[in-house]
C-alpha cells in the first residue's frame, strides 16, 4: 500500500495518500461531489486564469510588504507550474462542485502551498512554509477569485471563436463573388416566389456572421472587467492597503491585456448579467449557423427524386450503411447538432446567472463550464462548416435555371407594367393546367420567350434607389 497522510480541518480528520499534492478541502469535495466525472483539470483555461489570478495575488502582496519574499516566489513559481498543466492530476475537483467555487479555490490553493513545500524541502501536507488559505489565498476570496477566472478564462476562448466566425464570413463572400451572376429561384415559406442571384443568398449569410462577429468582439471586451479585490462581498475586507490596486496591476501583465475593477464593486459581486448576455449572443449565433446549414440540406436536397438540388455538397463520408452511393449533408447536420446543445447551455447559463441570492452568485463553475463549452461548440462547427462544407459547394447552374423557367417566379416582375389581377390570373391558369406560367404568360401575350432571361435577370438585380 503506499503510504498515507492526515490532514485535519474545523470539521475533523482526513486520510489521503502522502504524495497527493491536493489537501483536506480537496478530498471532502471528492466526497462531497461525484457528479460529471469532469475535473476543473478538463478546463485548462480556467486553471491557467486561476493561476494567473494567484500569481498576481502573490506579486501585490510582496509588493506591500504583506507577503515574504521567499514565500511569494515559491507561490509565483507553483502557479506558473499549474500554468503549465504540469499538475493537472491533482486538480480533481469535479466542474460541478457545489460550494459556490469554494471546494476549486481550495483545490487550486493546497496544489500550490504543497508546491512550496516541496521547494523548501518539507513533505505535501506540511503547511508551515506557505499555508492554503494565510499565504495562497492572502487579500482573496473564493467570491471575487473564481468570478475573476472564469471572465478571464471565456475571454481567450472567445477570442478563437469570433476569429471562427470571420472566416466562415469570408467563405461565404468568395462564394457570394463566384456566384454574383448565377439566377435562382427565390422562395418564401417554401413556396416559388422571385427570381434572385445566388451570390445574393451567400451575401446574406455572410452579413448575418459578419454582425454576430462584432457582437462577441463587443461582449469580449466587457471580461476584462472583474470583480477581483472584493473578497467575500465586496468590502475587500482582510486585503491590505494598496493591494486592489497593485493586483489589477500585476494581472494586467500577465494576462496581456488591461484588466479593471467593476465600477461598484457590490455590483461586480452580484450579479453576472455580462455572462447571460454573452450565452444569449452564443445561442444567437448559432442560430444562424443552423438557419444557414439547414438552408443547404434544403437546397442540396435530392439530388433526384424531386428534390431542389440547385447546389451540391462536398462528399465528405459514406452517408448509409444499407444504401449504396447515398451520401448525406453531415457536415451542416452536425452544425445544426452543435446548435442544440448551444441552446442548451444558455438555458442552464440563463437560470445560474439569476439564481444568484443576495452578496454573491454560487453557480459559477457552472456557468463557466457552459459558456466555454459553448464557445468552443461555435468555434469548431464554424471551422468544419467552412473547412468541410462550404469552401467546396458547387452550384447547378443548369438545374437553377430549370427551376426557375418551371416556376411563376416572374410573375410578381409583370405586375408593374400589366397589373396584379391579369397575372395572378395567370399563375392561376397554370396552376389549374399543370403547365408552366411562363408557357401560359406566353401564349397570352404577357411576355416573349426570347425576353424571359433578361426579364429574369432584371427582376433579380435591385434597382438603383430602391433600398431608400
Amino acid at each position: 500500500m503506499s503510504q498515507m497522510r492526515i490532514e485535519k480541518d474545523s470539521l475533523g480528520q482526513r486520510e489521503l495518500p502522502a504524495d497527493v499534492l491536493y489537501g483536506i478541502n480537496t478530498v471532502r469535495a471528492l466526497e462531497n461531489f461525484p457528479l460529471t466525472g469532469r475535473t476543473i483539470a478538463t478546463l485548462p483555461g480556467f486553471v491557467a486564469a486561476m493561476a494567473m489570478v494567484k500569481e498576481a495575488a502573490a506579486r501585490a502582496n510582496r509588493e506591500i510588504g504583506a507577503l515574504s519574499t521567499d514565500r511569494a516566489e515559491a507561490i509565483i513559481k507553483a502557479c506558473r507550474e499549474i500554468h503549465a498543466g504540469k499538475h493537472d492530476a491533482h486538480l480533481v475537483v469535479d466542474v460541478l462542485e457545489g460550494s459556490g467555487g469554494t471546494s476549486c479555490n481550495m483545490n487550486v490553493n493546497e496544489v500550490v502551498a504543497n508546491l512550496a513545500a516541496r521547494l523548501a524541502g518539507k513533505p505535501a501536507g506540511d503547511y508551515a512554509f506557505v499555508h492554503p488559505n494565510e499565504h495562497v489565498n492572502l487579500g482573496q476570496s473564493t467570491n471575487d477569485v473564481v468570478p475573476t477566472a472564469m471572465k478571464l478564462a471565456v475571454f481567450r476562448v472567445l477570442e478563437g471563436a469570433s476569429l471562427a466566425l470571420m472566416g466562415l464570413a469570408d467563405g461565404f463572400s468568395e462564394k457570394k463573388k463566384e456566384h454574383a451572376e448565377t439566377l435562382r429561384l427565390g422562395r418564401t415559406c417554401l413556396q416559388d416566389a422571385v427570381p434572385m442571384l445566388l451570390g445574393q443568398t451567400f451575401g446574406g449569410y455572410q452579413a448575418v456572421i459578419q454582425r454576430h462577429a462584432k457582437h462577441l468582439e463587443d461582449l469580449c471586451r466587457r471580461l476584462l472587467t472583474v470583480p477581483l479585490g472584493g473578497t467575500a462581498v465586496g468590502t475587500g475586507l482582510n486585503s491590505r492597503p494598496g493591494y486592489k490596486q497593485a493586483v489589477f496591476r500585476h494581472l494586467s501583465v500577465l494576462v496581456g491585456h488591461e484588466v479593471k475593477p467593476t465600477a461598484d464593486a457590490f455590483d461586480g459581486m452580484q450579479n453576472l448579467d455580462t455572462c447571460a448576455r454573452l450565452s444569449a449572443e452564443l445561442r444567437n449565433s448559432a442560430n444562424s449557423l443552423w438557419k444557414i446549414a439547414n438552408d443547404l440540406i434544403v437546397l442540396s436536397s435530392g439530388p433526384g427524386g424531386g428534390g431542389i438540388g440547385e447546389i451540391a455538397l462536398p462528399a465528405v463520408q459514406v452517408g448509409s450503411s444499407i444504401m449504396p452511393g447515398k451520401v448525406n449533408p453531415v457536415i451542416p447536420m452536425a452544425v445544426c447538432q452543435a446548435a442544440f446543445a448551444i441552446c442548451g447551455n444558455d438555458a442552464a447559463i440563463a437560470m445560474a446567472c439569476q439564481q444568484g441570492l443576495l452578496e454573491i452568485n454560487h453557480y459559477e463553475l457552472l456557468i463557466a463550464d457552459r459558456l466555454i463549452d459553448s464557445i468552443t461548440l461555435l468555434q469548431r462547427s464554424a471551422t468544419i462548416f467552412l473547412e468541410r462544407c462550404v469552401r467546396s459547394l458547387t452550384a447547378n447552374e443548369e438545374r437553377s435555371w430549370q427551376n426557375l423557367l418551371a416556376s411563376s417566379a416572374l410573375a410578381t416582375a409583370l405586375v408593374p407594367e400589366l397589373g396584379y389581377a391579369p397575372v395572378a390570373s395567370t399563375v392561376r391558369a397554370a396552376l389549374d393546367e399543370h403547365r408552366p406560367f411562363l408557357d401560359v404568360a406566353v401564349e397570352r401575350g404577357l411576355l416573349r420567350r426570347e425576353d424571359v432571361s433578361s426579364a429574369m435577370r432584371r427582376a433579380a438585380v435591385e434597382p438603383p434607389g430602391a433600398s431608400g
